[in-house]
Protein backbone atom coordinates (compact mmCIF):
# COMPACT_ATOMS: atom_id res chain seq x y z
CA UNK A 1 0.00 0.00 0.00
CA UNK A 2 2.63 2.64 0.72
CA UNK A 3 4.51 1.79 -2.40
CA UNK A 4 1.08 2.33 -4.47
CA UNK A 5 0.84 5.12 -2.51
CA UNK A 6 3.97 6.68 -3.40
CA UNK A 7 4.20 5.93 -6.80
CA UNK A 8 1.01 8.05 -7.02
CA UNK A 9 2.33 10.94 -5.11
CA UNK A 10 5.58 10.61 -7.53
CA UNK A 11 3.50 10.77 -10.77
CA UNK A 12 1.13 13.73 -9.60
CA UNK A 13 3.57 15.75 -8.05
CA UNK A 14 7.09 15.82 -8.86
CA UNK A 15 7.53 13.88 -12.28
CA UNK A 16 5.26 11.78 -15.07
CA UNK A 17 5.90 10.08 -18.73
CA UNK A 18 4.61 11.93 -21.26
CA UNK A 19 4.64 10.79 -24.85
CA UNK A 20 5.21 13.03 -27.67
CA UNK A 21 2.35 13.52 -30.66
CA UNK A 22 3.50 14.10 -34.03
CA UNK A 23 6.23 15.76 -35.74
CA UNK A 24 6.23 19.52 -34.31
CA UNK A 25 9.71 19.12 -31.76
CA UNK A 26 11.40 17.46 -34.97
CA UNK A 27 14.91 17.05 -35.15
CA UNK A 28 14.79 17.78 -30.92
CA UNK A 29 11.83 15.10 -30.46
CA UNK A 30 10.23 12.34 -32.53
CA UNK A 31 6.77 11.65 -32.63
CA UNK A 32 5.91 8.93 -29.82
CA UNK A 33 9.02 9.29 -27.99
CA UNK A 34 8.66 9.25 -24.31
CA UNK A 35 9.81 12.05 -22.01
CA UNK A 36 10.21 12.69 -18.06
CA UNK A 37 7.93 15.66 -17.34
CA UNK A 38 9.52 17.86 -14.20
CA UNK A 39 6.61 19.13 -12.37
CA UNK A 40 8.75 20.75 -9.26
CA UNK A 41 10.32 23.50 -11.00
CA UNK A 42 8.15 26.37 -11.56
CA UNK A 43 10.79 28.54 -13.09
CA UNK A 44 10.69 28.58 -16.77
CA UNK A 45 13.57 29.76 -18.60
CA UNK A 46 14.08 30.84 -22.44
CA UNK A 47 14.48 27.80 -24.43
CA UNK A 48 13.10 25.29 -21.86
CA UNK A 49 11.27 22.60 -23.16
CA UNK A 50 7.62 22.42 -21.73
CA UNK A 51 4.26 20.97 -21.64
CA UNK A 52 1.67 22.28 -21.28
CA UNK A 53 -2.78 22.23 -21.34
CA UNK A 54 -4.38 23.45 -24.55
CA UNK A 55 -7.57 22.34 -25.98
CA UNK A 56 -8.16 19.44 -23.73
CA UNK A 57 -4.54 17.71 -24.85
CA UNK A 58 -0.92 18.43 -23.77
CA UNK A 59 1.31 20.17 -26.34
CA UNK A 60 5.40 20.58 -26.25
CA UNK A 61 7.10 23.24 -27.44
CA UNK A 62 10.12 25.53 -26.66
CA UNK A 63 10.20 28.78 -24.79
CA UNK A 64 11.38 31.30 -27.05
CA UNK A 65 9.93 34.28 -25.35
CA UNK A 66 9.73 35.31 -21.81
CA UNK A 67 7.56 37.99 -19.97
CA UNK A 68 9.25 41.81 -20.88
CA UNK A 69 9.93 40.51 -24.49
CA UNK A 70 9.50 41.78 -27.93
CA UNK A 71 10.20 38.17 -30.39
CA UNK A 72 11.28 38.82 -34.37
CA UNK A 73 12.57 36.42 -36.73
CA UNK A 74 14.45 37.82 -39.83
CA UNK A 75 16.66 35.56 -42.02
CA UNK A 76 15.97 32.90 -39.74
CA UNK A 77 17.62 34.26 -37.01
CA UNK A 78 15.78 35.27 -33.24
CA UNK A 79 15.76 39.07 -32.23
CA UNK A 80 14.90 39.25 -28.70
CA UNK A 81 14.54 42.86 -27.55
CA UNK A 82 15.96 43.86 -30.76
CA UNK A 83 19.14 42.32 -30.17
CA UNK A 84 19.95 39.03 -32.21
CA UNK A 85 20.20 35.56 -29.73
CA UNK A 86 21.44 32.96 -30.65
CA UNK A 87 19.39 29.43 -30.46
CA UNK A 88 22.20 26.68 -29.33
CA UNK A 89 19.79 23.80 -30.93
CA UNK A 90 18.97 22.75 -34.00
CA UNK A 91 15.30 23.66 -35.23
CA UNK A 92 14.10 24.04 -38.94
CA UNK A 93 13.95 27.44 -40.62
CA UNK A 94 11.52 30.24 -38.92
CA UNK A 95 9.87 31.99 -41.56
CA UNK A 96 10.45 35.67 -40.65
CA UNK A 97 7.65 37.58 -38.37
CA UNK A 98 7.48 39.78 -35.91
CA UNK A 99 5.10 39.87 -32.18
CA UNK A 100 5.84 43.12 -30.94
CA UNK A 101 3.73 42.92 -27.48
CA UNK A 102 5.65 43.06 -24.99
CA UNK A 103 5.24 39.60 -23.25
CA UNK A 104 2.78 39.99 -20.08
CA UNK A 105 3.89 38.49 -16.58
CA UNK A 106 2.76 35.00 -16.25
CA UNK A 107 2.84 33.96 -20.34
CA UNK A 108 5.20 32.72 -22.39
CA UNK A 109 5.50 32.48 -26.40
CA UNK A 110 6.02 29.14 -27.46
CA UNK A 111 6.86 27.18 -30.71
CA UNK A 112 7.91 24.36 -31.91
CA UNK A 113 11.57 23.37 -33.29
CA UNK A 114 9.93 22.25 -36.80
CA UNK A 115 9.19 25.49 -37.25
CA UNK A 116 6.45 24.83 -40.69
CA UNK A 117 4.66 22.41 -39.03
CA UNK A 118 3.99 23.33 -35.56
CA UNK A 119 0.54 24.60 -33.44
CA UNK A 120 2.26 27.09 -31.55
CA UNK A 121 2.12 31.30 -30.44
CA UNK A 122 2.14 32.13 -34.20
CA UNK A 123 -1.26 30.28 -34.33
CA UNK A 124 -2.62 29.73 -30.69
CA UNK A 125 -1.12 33.01 -28.96
CA UNK A 126 0.55 33.24 -25.75
CA UNK A 127 0.59 30.54 -22.95
CA UNK A 128 -0.20 31.60 -19.62
CA UNK A 129 2.10 30.10 -16.90
CA UNK A 130 -0.64 28.30 -14.74
CA UNK A 131 -1.44 26.01 -17.99
CA UNK A 132 2.10 24.57 -17.86
CA UNK A 133 2.49 21.61 -16.11
CA UNK A 134 6.61 21.22 -16.41
CA UNK A 135 9.53 21.01 -18.38
CA UNK A 136 11.46 17.87 -19.85
CA UNK A 137 15.14 17.77 -19.82
CA UNK A 138 15.04 14.09 -20.21
CA UNK A 139 13.89 11.86 -22.56
CA UNK A 140 13.26 7.52 -21.92
CA UNK A 141 12.57 6.23 -25.01
CA UNK A 142 15.07 6.60 -26.08
CA UNK A 143 17.30 7.18 -23.82
CA UNK A 144 18.86 10.97 -24.22
CA UNK A 145 19.69 14.68 -22.93
CA UNK A 146 17.42 17.16 -24.49
CA UNK A 147 19.30 20.62 -25.85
Amino acid sequence: LIIIVSIIFIRAFIVTPVKVDGTSMYPTLTNNEILLLNKIDKSYNRFDVIVFKYNNTKLVKRIIGIPGDTIEYKDNKLYINGKYIKENFKHKDTSDFTYSTVIPENSYYVLGDNRVNSLDSRIIGLVEKEKIEGTVNLSILPFKTIK
